[in-house]
């Protein structure tokens, strides 16, 4: 089956709508992981820190990749709002992020995918690429997009510049803890959010690979989902697991390939 018929056979507009909770949700999921980040560096704890923050990591992903499909359940200035400091908090350009992102759905695995490159490599491959990769994905939204996309990238790089220049100038060391870690998360995005569930599937590349492991999803927070979003972007995430019920009973012939 192609996309087309899997996105005609299985019931998924009524999960597009965010309910009052689930919108506090999904916008507010990072506040508890980085407090308790942020507080334990501040501590001194780093090495007790760092699942905290991996975990704030990992729910920024989470809230910005809803926010590059306008699934947060909020207006246009909030969505913006929530990729703007999240871009701070992260270390990157996260409309760089978005604008290649949109293209990898559009060009999945192919020629003008640049965010699916490290989809052909190999697991330490795709690692060692990590630096590259982010520096691509900025290049790549400097040539090819347009105005907007390249003045909010400005402004977001700018911003990253002025809170590390200020936060190494007056030596925070929590800060700079924080600093450190989220851009060795960034350096592992090609491995963990391109290679890891999109590998070996360039013959059907809109068919990614997924997770159906409860307790490991409930470790990654629903972001290995990744064959139901890519079939179904405008799905929020929270409602991601109801997406793969449906789409198991309604097509128990397509054939998934686990993410890990």
């Amino acid at each position: 089956m192609n996309q087309q018929e899997i996105v005609r056979a299985v019931q998924w507009k009524d999960l597009k709508s965010l309910s009052v909770k689930e919108m506090l949700i999904e916008n507010n999921l990072t506040i508890p992981w980085f407090i308790i980040s942020i507080a334990l560096a501040y501590c001194g704890y780093y090495w007790a820190a760092l699942p905290f923050s991996a975990f704030f990591f990992l729910t920024g992903l989470r809230q910005v990749h809803n926010g590059f499909h306008n699934s947060l359940g909020t207006n246009k200035f909030l969505t913006w709002l929530s990729l703007y400091l999240n871009s701070i908090l992260m270390l990157v350009s996260i409309h760089a992020v978005k604008f290649n992102h949109i293209r990898h759905h559009k060009y999945c695995l192919g020629n003008e995918d640049y965010e699916g490159k490290s989809a052909a490599m190999s697991w330490y491959g795709a690692i060692l690429y990590g630096p590259v990769h982010m520096f691509l994905i900025h290049k790549v939204t400097w040539q090819l997009s347009n105005k907007n996309y390249r003045r909010n990238m400005l402004l977001e790089l700018f911003s990253i510049a002025l809170f590390c220049g200020i936060v190494f100038y007056l030596n925070i060391h929590w800060l700079i803890y924080h600093i450190i870690v989220m851009l060795a998360g960034e350096f592992l995005m090609a491995f963990f959010a391109v290679w890891t569930v999109h590998h070996d599937t360039h013959d059907h590349p809109e068919l990614a690979r997924t997770q159906r492991s409860g307790w490991k999803n409930k470790l990654t927070f629903s972001m290995f989902y990744h064959l139901e979003h890519h079939l179904f972007p405008a799905v929020p995430t929270i409602k991601l697991p109801e997406l793969a019920r449906r789409i198991d009973e309604a097509l128990p012939e397509i054939k998934k390939k686990q993410t890990f």
